[in-house]
């Protein structure tokens, strides 16, 4: 008989509609309920990477996703499995990374009843998804596919969950309905106001001291082209975000490079000086703001360019609000330009060059420390290699020092601050791009958070580089309390530390100790001429601390930089 008229099972339902969606690998951890669809898998030219633990292979998509573009997608059994993912899910709505999240459940006819592993993870995410669906009837497989893929990518993005009981995998012999969306009352903005377009092309004309502050939404967009062509036309200096990162490359002349917390003493200076602020896909994070919006670039015109309408003048007022795409916005403001005349910033140049000079920070190049591990690493690697990084001071040192030059090959925990996020990101990247160098900056505190993932690597023979900063202490929490606690440390060494480099070896990857400043050049080297999987431990000091460093509630001029 032929296939339309007995159909097929449920899961293989699910799997060919998400072929369809192009997915070519599924980051994943099985358990009882998806025996189904791990059964339909050996039949399915998706390939499946094993992580070690559910947090793992969501922040495993999140890499996948981040430095492809793509959709990535992971997924998790029911109850522990389902939970497992939360952290990885908050990761991605607040870093607006775009996931199809699918979780097992319990039969339908078990649901409601407190049954073994049941939880209710719709109910749990719904805070921290763009959309979810419960599944009761394997029919409506291909349109909720299509729907959440949709959701995932478009507008703003984020993560989308799919919760699929047991039954519905295993059904046999259904025959799915059309994959035609019923999306009703979801509108995806993209091109701007022409008013509004002339508006900000007459205001940046006459502006003497303008500035564009670059986030995420850049990235997202694809419009780190368009932002430098901006740049290169205008003249205006550019700072960025944590998540804009690459949208201008540290090393072009109109970067003053990262604001905020931990930004550059240029870059705050200029946005706090700044008598015009172009804000593009950003969400004036506190991070950025000190939590104080009110008081932030007080003396500027802001314009706001986003995707989200709910994020427009929501921390800081603006005069200027701008719904839509960011490659679309500012491909509509260069060519609104030549009917004004370009603002005059050569004594705003010449007033950055002199901040610049004055507070480029210094540091011994002939003592080991993190900058200097930094920059030696980036000249070993190259600005086109894939970093991705965990969180803590390790991170602030990556973005401050590292030369990233693309904006896909910078994957970090932003909004949420996830320690442990590194090393499964650094495999989501590594499986994306097999062919590109992948590196894994972190510090002994988050890689501990993961560190069971080595075994994701050593299984898929994954040649990630893992430079390990390990200073033996929870370092950003200590800085904190030697700053603001009157040096009062409260439960941050970490005397049980293993020694690191067995850990590497014991799951068969190359490990390689460091002590000294002599030793990290040859190390590093050796590291990527080496095929495999890597692990550099590079021991500094406890006392290094991540500078500028703007205090909480304080004006982002108010830096401690010494």
């Amino acid at each position: 008989m032929s296939e339309e008229k007995t159909g097929i099972k449920g899961a293989t339902i699910l799997l060919n509609a998400l072929q369809q969606e192009g997915v070519d690998v599924i980051f994943g951890y099985p358990g009882g309920v998806l025996l189904p669809l791990y059964d339909a898998l050996l039949d399915s030219p998706i390939r499946h990477v094993l992580g070690r633990h559910e947090q793992g292979v969501v922040f495993a998509a999140d890499g996948y996703s981040r430095v492809t573009g793509k959709v990535g997608v992971c997924l998790g059994t029911s109850g522990p499995g389902a939970t497992n993912l939360v952290t990885g899910i908050a990761n991605a709505f607040l870093d607006s990374i775009p996931l199809v999240v699918l979780t097992g459940q319990v039969s339908t006819g078990s649901i409601g009843s407190d049954s073994f592993q049941e939880v209710d993870i719709i109910g749990i995410t719904m805070p921290i998804t763009k959309h979810s669906y419960l599944v009761k009837d394997p029919r409506d497989l291909p349109r909720i596919v299509k729907e959440a893929f949709y959701i995932a990518r478009t507008g703003r993005p984020g993560p989308v969950l799919i919760d699929l009981p047991k039954d519905v995998l295993a059904q046999e012999n259904v025959v799915p309905f059309s994959n035609e969306m019923k999306l009703k009352g979801y509108k995806v903005f993209g091109q701007a106001n022409n008013g509004k377009i002339e508006e900000v092309a007459k205001v940046l004309s006459e502006s003497r001291k303008p500035v564009l502050y670059a986030g995420g939404g850049v990235v997202t967009a694809g419009a780190e082209d368009v932002l430098r062509l901006f740049a290169d036309k205008t003249a205006v200096p550019v700072v960025t975000t944590l998540m804009g990162i690459g949208s201008l490359p540290l090393e072009h002349p109109n970067s003053l490079g990262m604001v905020g917390m931990h930004g550059t003493v240029t870059a705050n200076y200029a946005v706090d000086d700044c008598d015009l602020l172009i804000a593009v896909g950003v969400r004036f994070d506190d991070r950025v703001t000190s939590g104080m919006g009110h008081r932030f670039a007080t003396k500027a015109k802001v314009i706001h360019i986003d995707i989200d309408p709910v994020e427009i003048s929501k921390v800081v007022k603006t005069e200027i609000q701008i719904v839509g795409d960011a490659r679309q916005v500012l491909a509509e403001i260069l060519e609104a330009l030549p009917g004004f005349a370009n603002p005059d910033v050569t004594d705003w140049w010449n007033q950055l060059r002199d901040w610049r000079e004055k507070n480029t920070i210094q540091y011994d190049k002939d003592r080991l420390t993190p900058p200097m591990v930094m920059e030696c690493l980036g000249e070993i690697a190259g600005g086109d290699t894939i970093v991705t990084t965990d969180v803590g001071q390790h991170q602030m040192w990556a973005a401050q020092y590292y030369p990233t030059v693309n904006p896909r090959n910078y994957a970090t925990s932003s909004g949420l601050g996830v320690m442990g996020y590194g090393l499964p990101a650094a495999i989501g990247a590594q499986i994306a791009r097999p062919n590109d160098k992948v590196v894994l900056i972190t510090g002994d505190g988050s890689f501990q958070m993961s560190i069971q993932e080595l075994g994701t690597i050593a299984q898929n023979k994954l040649p990630v580089k893992i430079i390990l900063l390990n200073n033996g202490v929870l370092g950003m929490v200590r800085q904190m309390q030697k700053m603001f606690y009157n040096e009062r440390y409260s439960q941050i060494q970490l005397q049980g530390n293993p020694d690191f480099v067995k850990v590497a070896e014991a799951y068969g990857i190359r490990g390689i100790s460091v002590n000294s400043a002599e030793q990290v050049r040859g190390a590093l080297e050796e590291a990527f001429k080496h095929p495999g999987p890597v692990l550099v431990d590079i021991t500094i000091s406890e006392h290094e601390n991540v500078l500028p460093m703007v205090p909480p509630g304080k004006d982002i001029t108010e830096m401690i930089v010494r």
